[in-house]
């Protein structure tokens, strides 16, 4: 099952903000998370906030339906309009999550973006993005997501190898991800990004080089590349601890690592992110840059988080309670945190350290700013840019990156 929520103290049942959290908002950009909590399985790996139709029969009733989500959705977007009040900010990115969003009609992921229009605006350059399972969209539903106000589209692709795929208990053939960037390209977009997962039990370097291939082949212009986490109480933690298949492996992660940099720096990418490459700056994912440089984003749907002005929260995760909140008019916030200065001095070193632009030295404490100087010394940060003020991790540095960075905010 899903993760649990954190602790927090309770959210208005009106999900009003505090006041300073809207001061100064016109200059913060503004983004939207819309998650889609619906997948025809669950993947082994998986630990996000999703469920099958299994999950929910007898436990939500139409309130959790897959046919009214859209509409329901809207309601928290209406519901973020009277907490922003008179928020002249159009929004800047949309990302439409998952689960699996493209398991609705696509004439429904559209309604989701219309509430957000109409209800705020779009900027004339905002980045749409929507995930989408290989299996489950077509050449007409890509048209007709296009044509609907979409311009960014993200496919789960995690590898070309069949068994490494079986091993993740991800339903897609190989090939398939391939060919819908062919079809995102014929409707219309002119950014794709392809996910890859890497360090797999059972996957070799040969194996992960071919993912990686296969994956330029398509002609994408980002790659996103994760290495495999094992999270307690997936279906591959289990098979791990019953010994059906091998651990995962840290020096295997890297070495992965290592041969992603290279095989996508080779072919034109770069990272911007540790874990994401661009080939160029338009086509790096501008709503995942919110995240990591602290602006505002309100996450409508169960168990998405939300922060605006130093104020976070999140949502209730089951989709019956999330829709039953909204139908009684209440906000489905479960609890909330507000980030004291200091909390969002770390939160930007933990984010922004990740970035290839780094994070300025001037945010960090004594006790950091002395492990900086052992890690320029180690060889994990750029001497360049330390010269001018800023820490940036190096290939090295990337690979430690967060040892690197619990030592900087210490």
């Amino acid at each position: 099952m899903p993760s649990a929520l954190p602790d927090g103290e309770p959210m208005p049942e009106d999900g009003a903000l505090p006041p300073h959290a809207l001061a100064g908002a016109g200059d913060r950009p503004l983004g939207f998370y819309l998650h889609v909590p619906y997948c025809a399985t669950r993947c082994g790996y998986c630990d996000f906030n999703t469920y099958t139709a299994t999950e929910l029969r007898g436990s939500g009733g139409v309130l959790a339906s897959r046919e009214n989500y859209a509409d329901t959705l809207a309601d928290e977007v209406r519901l973020a309009r009277k907490v922003l009040g008179d928020d002249p900010r159009p929004v800047r990115t949309v990302f439409v999550g998952g689960g699996t969003p493209t398991l609705l009609p696509a004439a429904h992921l559209v309604r989701m973006l219309a509430a957000v229009r109409d209800e705020f605006g779009l900027a004339p350059d905002a980045e749409v993005t929507t995930e989408a399972n290989p299996e489950s969209v077509d050449a007409a539903y890509l048209a007709e997501l296009r044509e609907g106000g979409f311009n960014r589209i993200s496919f789960g692709m995690q590898s070309a190898k069949r068994h490494v795929l079986q091993v993740l208990d991800r339903t897609h053939t190989p090939g398939r991800p391939e060919a819908c960037v062919a079809e995102a390209r014929g409707a219309g977009f002119d950014h794709v990004n392809l996910d890859l997962i890497y360090g797999t039990p059972g996957e070799s370097d040969d194996d992960w080089r071919d993912s990686l291939d296969a994956a330029l082949g398509a002609g994408p212009d980002h790659v996103s590349a994760y290495a495999l986490i094992v999270e307690e109480g997936t279906q591959l933690a289990r098979r791990i601890r019953r010994g059906e298949v091998p651990m995962t492996d840290d020096d295997v992660h890297a070495d992965r690592y290592l041969i992603a940099d290279e095989v996508l720096a080779g072919a034109g990418f770069h990272w911007y992110e540790v874990s994401n490459w661009a080939t160029s700056e338009a086509g790096r994912c501008l709503h995942n840059e919110l995240y990591w440089r602290g602006a505002d984003w309100w996450g409508a749907g169960p168990g998405a988080h939300s922060h605006v002005g130093g104020v976070r929260w999140w949502n209730v995760k089951h989709p019956g309670a999330y829709a039953a909140a909204l139908a009684a008019g209440r906000s489905p916030g479960a609890g909330r945190e507000l980030l004291s200065a200091e909390d969002r001095r770390v939160e930007r070193i933990l984010l922004e350290l990740r970035l290839a632009e780094g994070a300025p030295l001037e945010l960090l404490a004594e006790q950091g700013l002395a492990a900086s100087r052992r890690a320029l010394a180690d060889g994990l940060l750029e001497a360049g840019p330390y010269r001018e003020g800023r820490a940036v991790l190096t290939l090295r540095g990337r690979l430690l990156a967060d040892a690197v960075v619990r030592d900087l905010v210490d």
